[in-house]
């Protein structure tokens, strides 16, 4: 489809509340609405809580900062219900029915007549529960409904400017904990520790620092296996220090939804 399509499926609404997280989706649509609708009639709402990655955070005011977006910071509180705690298949779910709640709340406080998410058309076939959240709150999904897949957003992404265009996907923390681990803010912290020293240690591309308990595996693509061998003594330093005990480097690579998986990967043992 032409890329006109989101500025008119965005101009169909008189104002609109976009839930922002600084990823490519939210913020294509995100900028888009402001050009759209104007700063007053358009805002980037921002749930903050321990499982967004505090460097997404900073992300989303850099591009806010860029683009002259109306950014609101609103807390949530989603690691506050034991349901969301207890970390099932449906995680995400609790996750959304929380962020829609307070976003919705945000969205009359300010006049807004819509509340926005950036979920693509791509993602429409994804094991993505909140979906089910979204539709519950009438939450509104203007890429998906102009027919935009991440190929297109990132195309408009770069068209506009917008820095993150090619950023791997990012989402929330507790997407890295093994279904059943209780989803605490100490096991988040670890999780954006370890992030954080592969990022500094130069390791590119999409990567999860998947939380098993005491083990921290790490998937990478392949191109960055040497990366993390060469690195292996800074990396089990650091994550043992992090608290864990084992860290395991998963052949396989990096998967989206390897969590789901039944099938055992194979692993190098990195400690």
């Amino acid at each position: 489809m032409d890329k006109s399509d989101l500025a008119i499926a965005i101009a169909e609404y008189d104002s609109m509340l976009v839930g922002f997280s600084g990823g490519v989706d939210s913020s294509l649509l995100s900028v888009v609405a402001r050009r759209v609708l104007g700063r007053d009639r358009s805002i980037a709402a921002v749930g903050t809580s321990p499982s967004l990655p505090k460097g997404q955070l900073e992300q989303a005011r850099q591009i806010a900062l860029q683009f002259d977006l109306n950014l609101v910071e609103v807390a949530t509180d989603e690691l506050d219900d034991p349901q969301y705690a207890a970390n099932s298949t449906q995680r995400c779910y609790y996750c959304k029915r929380e962020l829609w709640t307070k976003l919705v709340d945000a969205a009359r406080e300010h006049g807004m007549s819509v509340v926005a998410e950036g979920t693509n058309a791509d993602d429409l076939s994804e094991h993505r529960p909140g979906l089910a959240a979204a539709d519950e709150f009438k939450i509104v999904q203007p890429l998906a409904d102009a027919g935009y897949t991440k190929e297109l957003v990132r195309a408009e992404a770069r068209e506009l400017g917008i820095p993150i265009w090619d950023a791997p996907a990012a989402p929330c923390l507790s997407s890295r904990l093994l279904y059943g681990l209780e989803v605490t803010r100490e096991r988040l912290s670890q999780v954006e520790g370890g992030e954080t020293l592969l990022r500094d240690l130069g390791v590119e591309g999409d990567m999860r620092v998947r939380h098993r308990g005491d083990e921290a595996r790490i998937e990478v693509p392949a191109s960055e296996f040497d990366k993390i061998r060469e690195a292996k003594e800074t990396i089990v330093s650091g994550f043992h220090k992090l608290g864990f005990v084992g860290v395991t480097l998963n052949l396989t690579g990096y998967r989206r939804g390897s969590l789901l998986t039944d099938k055992p990967p194979e692993l190098e043992v990195l400690s």
